[in-house]
């Protein structure tokens, strides 16, 4: 047994060193990446699922959507409103802060920050609760603050209520199926942002 020690001791101490090295990022050589690709890598084996960042991977399917469809007007296409809107996303998804107060039939959210942030929230959270109002019976209104904005919403639906609180503030943001369908119309620049 003891002869064992020493050979399971340094098994283990090799078994984690090697597992240190694995965790260790390494910097992407996408040149030689691809040049590897081009050299065996087979079709399956060389298509990635994901786009390796979401607002790009955004960007990526609504481009493929406007490639795929013969009637894009590109004289109007503007990615580049899309692209600021998706920072908007990230800096209100990200960075606000979001303080909550239960009142009677549901929440009212102080959405705060500063900077770009205010901004992003200046701008995404009214024009979000103008398309949002009356869904699922809710009430949903907005009110300026110096450093950002009141979002408030209600329902007369107890079951709703509980709901609203629940969700909170960011919640309350991916509520919808409009999402979708604003993105690419900002893209094919019938919205503006």
């Amino acid at each position: 047994m003891q002869t064992r020690t020493p050979a399971l001791a340094l098994s283990l101490l090799l078994l984690a060193a090697g597992a240190a090295h694995a965790q260790t990022p390494m910097p992407m050589d996408h040149a030689a990446h691809h040049a590897g690709m081009a050299h065996g890598a087979t079709a399956a084996q060389a298509t990635p699922t994901m786009p390796g960042q979401d607002a790009f991977g955004t960007i990526q399917e609504i481009v493929g959507i406007l490639d795929a469809d013969p009637n894009t007007d590109w004289t109007k296409v503007d990615i580049e409103a899309l692209r600021r809107h998706l920072i908007d996303m990230n800096e209100v998804t990200l960075n606000a802060a979001a303080a909550a107060t239960p009142i009677d039939g549901g929440a009212r959210f102080a959405v705060t920050g500063a900077g770009r942030t205010l901004d992003a929230i200046r701008r995404m959270v009214p024009a979000h609760a103008q398309a949002m109002n009356g869904t699922d019976g809710w009430t949903i209104a907005t009110e300026p603050l110096p450093d950002g904005v009141l979002l408030t919403v209600t329902s007369p639906d107890a079951r709703q209520a509980a709901r609203i609180r629940g969700l909170s503030f960011i919640g309350i943001m991916v509520q919808g199926s409009h999402h979708q369908a604003h993105h690419l119309a900002m893209a094919r620049g019938g919205f503006t942002h």
